[in-house]
């Protein structure tokens, strides 16, 4: 199978307090600079990818100029039926740019709302309103994209139950296709992280947050969103086949600074360094801050890892195709474990095992399954 393609757009309007992706402030002469090493290193692609994804930062903040070379640039890889995704926020996508998008192939439209209360927005650090995440999706819809999707964040300080059921309910009501909730986590150096460490912010409870989790799984699946993993629903044929590639530990290729690629059984972490990533693509040096190659032990393991998130979890019959291990044998340890706690379970057919996946509790763990099984 043909790796996906992830481009990194390191540029955001204003960081947000919880993000610890590497993005910095938007400068027009830098992003002008680095749209030209991409698309450098576009040219030199001479194989077809199964799916790109544009993400960041904020992908639209690169105004219709740049963004007009970037997706020409992409043109010659795109064949039919790609799914081809970039990021957008509210407050930095238009018209013009919905226009662009569908011109060079963009079919997957992907919106960072985090929220449906303007006060939440606030807190998060966001920098758009609900009325403009609203005239958002109805902008991506009226210029005809049927593949939309929206990012909703819950578990913030002092976020009250009824006002995560009202954002839910508002998700459902717009004309999207997808929605991926996430519960809100204190990364390290993050400016939340510190807020945090200074008793500014008090965390809700954990049961709290499990309790929104599974109200949006009940809630999203009633209203024909199924959950195909942890964090991710979609509607009858609009899954994201992007990330399902990520979870199946298929091949990727990452462009920009600090994206990672995972060719051919090498995992490669770029530079976290727009100016430095610049400096050195256009020099013909490399760009690799750090890489691995992993055993064919390490690989089926990260397989396992990965794929039990999904909820379809893990088939035995797959996994052996797949990495060439007995997945029972080879996680046997990891799996008495996790079975005693009552997170995954079997599966049966004919008094056989043709299954393992997360149970209703392990979907609120799955971090700590995917960590046993590596």
């Amino acid at each position: 199978m043909a790796p996906s393609l992830y481009i990194h757009i390191p540029f955001c309007e204003k960081k947000c307090l919880y993000c610890d992706f590497y993005s910095l402030a938007s400068q027009e002469k830098l992003a002008a600079d680095y749209v030209r090493v991409l698309i450098k290193q576009i040219r030199r692609i001479d194989a077809p990818v199964s799916s790109i994804y544009i993400g960041g930062g904020t992908p639209s903040v690169l105004g219709i100029n740049l963004l007009g070379q970037l997706l020409k640039s992409l043109k010659k890889i795109i064949t039919p039926g790609i799914e081809f995704t970039i990021e957008v926020n509210p407050e930095s996508f238009s018209k013009k740019s919905a226009e662009l998008f569908l011109e060079n192939g963009v079919n997957r439209l992907s919106i960072g709302l985090q929220s449906f209360d303007d006060q939440k927005l606030r807190k998060l650090g966001r920098i758009h309103d609900c009325r403009k995440a609203q005239e958002a999706v109805d902008l991506a819809q009226k210029s005809g994209f049927k593949n939309i999707s929206i990012d909703l964040i819950f578990g913030v300080w002092d976020e009250k139950f009824p006002d995560w059921k009202n954002e839910l309910q508002k998700a459902v009501s717009l004309p999207v296709k997808h929605i991926s909730v996430y519960s809100l986590t204190y990364e390290k150096s993050t400016p939340l992280s510190k807020m945090l460490k200074n008793g500014l912010i008090k965390p809700l409870e954990d049961e709290a947050v499990a309790g929104m989790y599974e109200y949006a799984v009940d809630f999203l699946e009633g209203r024909g969103f199924k959950r195909y993993e942890v964090s991710n629903f979609a509607r009858d044929g609009y899954i994201c086949r992007h990330n399902c590639g990520y979870w199946q530990n298929e091949s990727y290729a990452g462009i920009g600074p600090s994206a990672v690629s995972y060719l051919d059984g090498v995992r490669k972490k770029n530079i976290p360094d727009v100016k430095e990533y610049i400096a050195r693509i256009k020099k013909g040096s490399s760009v690799i801050k750090s890489q691995e190659k992993l055993s064919v032990v390490q690989k089926a393991k990260e397989t396992a890892a990965l794929k039990i998130r999904t909820k379809e979890g893990i088939s035995l019959e797959w996994f052996k195709e797949k990495t060439g291990f007995d997945f029972l044998r080879l996680e046997k340890s990891s799996i008495t474990g996790l079975r005693e706690k009552e997170l995954i379970d079997y599966e049966k057919k004919d008094g056989k095992i043709k299954r393992v996946s997360l149970t209703k509790k392990g979907f609120l763990f799955c971090d700590i399954v995917s960590s046993e099984l590596l």
